[in-house]
């Protein structure tokens, strides 16, 4: 079963919820871009089967990088997320390379009421669980206008799928540090630069300059002063998805190419380093403390991953 429950994001969503405002674009100002293609004939429905959903899906509208699918509660006067669902997977796999043999990422929108199908999870392509495609299925009770956490939660869950199917390795090793959303902050930051939505990346580089969390230390600023100055500095969304090529490359893998471990923090230092090609150390005492275990797994981590250079 994926990991990642619809419940898992709620309070992720809330958080978004809090900060960003309320500006009105309205959804006819978007117009629909359905391509024509040589893939194989998209299902009209499509009938859900994991966790608890168990609604009948129709699909409302597709191009070369999405179908969109809405339940029976979602107005299909709503037509925002086939173009700019469809920028962003287009953006994902220009700069994160393929995620399997269909070109195309299924966004499943539900109009909820209350907590039922609340939240978001995502689902990558080798997961039988959602018939082997690149899903990601949120519940909101408003999805009128590409604002906040509308359009946010569903780039949010395309960076999971980023972060457990990159590179054709299965799993993300770096959960157990970063835990549910801290690289979601940096990459919903590069999507929206780059399909277009400046002033939406700005309110999330805003909020986090305020971004505080417990882990690995008290008050640790994962965005402020780990992410985004590797992302300013050494090649923004290049530098994302070097990382997760050099994993993908050196980090050891078992059966069916799964991740074998997780990853402490000496050799997350150590890939973050290959990837921006300087040695990020310094930032990371910063960003982490440095306490004596971290340096000797930086060290362990040089020997045993010799091939990551910088």
């Amino acid at each position: 079963m994926n990991i990642f429950s619809s419940g898992n994001h709620f309070y992720f969503v809330l958080l978004l919820t809090l900060f960003f405002s309320s500006n009105e674009i309205h959804a006819q100002q978007l117009a629909v871009d359905v391509s024509s293609t040589n893939q194989k004939p998209l299902d009209s429905l499509w009938q859900e089967h994991w966790f608890e959903h168990k609604k009948q899906l129709s699909l409302v509208g597709s191009n070369d990088d999405v179908a969109v699918y809405y339940d029976e509660q979602m107005p299909n006067s709503v037509r925002w997320p086939i173009v700019l669902m469809g920028k962003c997977w287009a953006y994902v796999k220009q700069n994160y390379g393929a995620f399997g043999a269909d070109p195309k990422l299924y966004v499943i929108l539900h109009q909820v009421n209350g907590r039922d199908y609340g939240g978001g999870h995502p689902s990558p392509f080798f997961d039988r669980s959602h018939d082997y495609k690149n899903v990601i299925d949120c519940g909101l009770g408003n999805w009128t206008n590409p604002v906040g956490e509308q359009i946010g939660m569903p780039i949010h869950e395309m960076g999971h799928i980023v972060t457990s199917a990159s590179h054709g390795a299965k799993g993300s090793p770096s959960d157990a540090l970063w835990g549910d959303s801290k690289f979601m902050e940096i990459f919903n930051y590069d999507v929206l630069l780059n399909i277009g939505m400046k002033a939406e990346a700005e309110k999330v580089f805003t909020q986090m300059q305020s971004q505080y969390d417990d882990f690995p230390k008290a008050e640790t600023q994962w965005f402020k002063n780990w992410f985004y100055p590797i992302y300013s500095g050494y090649g923004k969304g290049k530098v994302l998805n070097k990382y997760f090529a050099l994993l993908a490359q050196h980090f050891p893998k078992g059966r069916g190419n799964r991740f074998q471990r997780d990853l402490n923090y000496g050799e997350f230092v150590h890939f973050w380093s290959g990837a921006a090609g300087v040695d990020l150390k310094k930032t990371a005492e910063k960003a982490f403390g440095w306490p004596m275990e971290y340096e000797l797994q930086l060290q362990q981590a040089k020997k045993e991953f010799s091939g990551v250079i910088y």
